[in-house]
């Protein structure tokens, strides 16, 4: 049973370690944007500067340059 083992191991340890992709604009901060998404729809983009402006900043902290 340890010889198995050992195989997995090496299998595991030969894989590639691949990098992190980079965060793409459209994926990030799926709350804010949820939120923001679903009170221009029903109340209009007047009525929802509050939270276009908190996704505009969870972006920037995320290193986007809005």
């Amino acid at each position: 049973m340890g010889n198995s083992a050992t195989k997995v191991e090496a299998q595991v340890e030969a894989q590639p370690v691949t990098e992190k992709k980079p965060l793409k604009p459209c994926c990030a901060c799926p709350e804010t944007k949820k939120i923001r998404d679903e009170c221009i729809i029903n109340k209009g983009e007047a009525e929802c500067g509050h939270l276009i402006e908190a996704h505009k900043a969870c972006m920037r902290h995320l290193g986007f340059k809005i």
